[in-house]
């Protein structure tokens, strides 16, 4: 992993969390985002990911952008199995279960973004 500022990428990325999501779900974007924080928090990595694949037709599009930008977070911050993960479960399942720091540093990284996210969504209303 190359020298950079792990909580500019996390503000990036929270802020483009919020964009989608808000786009995607409108009014329910604040909300989505807190739960998904809640799981994420509570249960770990993986249950984050397996909560955004869980979502009903009413927050399948913003789940998915959450889901993806949380991807793209991971990939740019060098978090092994994300380089090249099509499938987020597969890669915290196959790779980064296996390295407690790195998994460590994951979930540290996608809460502090969903905090920034959460944030954002709540000033776009």
């Amino acid at each position: 992993m190359s020298s950079q500022n792990l909580d500019q990428l996390c503000a990036k990325h929270g802020w483009q969390i919020a964009e989608q999501v808000h786009e995607a779900i409108r009014k329910n974007a604040e909300n989505h985002i807190t739960k998904s924080l809640g799981v994420l928090q509570e249960d770990g990595v993986y249950a984050f990911f397996l909560y955004q694949a869980s979502r009903g037709q009413s927050e399948k599009p913003g789940a998915e952008k959450l889901r993806d930008q949380a991807r793209e977070l991971l990939k740019e911050a060098g978090i092994k199995g994300f380089q090249n993960a099509a499938n987020p479960m597969a890669a915290v399942r196959d790779h980064l279960a296996g390295d407690l720091d790195q998994l460590l540093l994951a979930k540290r990284l996608l809460e502090q973004a969903l905090i920034y996210a959460r944030y954002h969504a709540k000033a776009l209303g």
